[in-house]
């Protein structure tokens, strides 16, 4: 069974810092591209961060770069998002994304997978 389990997301003052993290079971972790994306009150889910599969290569969204760090650690299965500098607009509920391959009847498909989310609030 696929699971995706988020942790870490809080009430936070403007300027501070939240750690998120998600860990990953029923998948072969390390051959997925892991992302975070949020989706804040009345507004569409966004990409905010993601990480490809051994961890090479990262991404951010303008909105975010030079604030959060992505990163991974295969060895426990686990994505982080390091959230410095918050900001109210920073404000939403966050998701963590897998995509990657997976054998289905002696073909490779590419697969989905959601976490079921984590609140992030930052108000003073």
């Amino acid at each position: 069974q696929v699971q995706l389990v988020e942790s870490g997301g809080g009430l936070v003052h403007p300027g501070g810092s939240l750690r998120l993290s998600c860990v990953a079971s029923g998948f072969s972790f390390s051959t997925y591209a892991m992302s975070w994306y949020r989706q804040a009150l009345r507004k569409e889910r966004e990409l905010v961060a993601d990480i490809s599969s051994r961890g090479g290569i990262t991404k951010y969204s303008d909105s975010v770069k030079g604030r959060f760090t992505v990163s991974r650690d295969d060895a426990k299965n686990t994505v982080y998002l390091e959230m410095n500098n918050l900001k109210p607009e920073d404000t939403a509920v966050y998701y963590c994304n897998a995509v990657g391959p997976k054998a289905v009847g002696g073909y490779v498909v590419q697969s989905t997978y959601w976490g079921q989310g984590t609140q992030v609030t930052v108000s003073s």
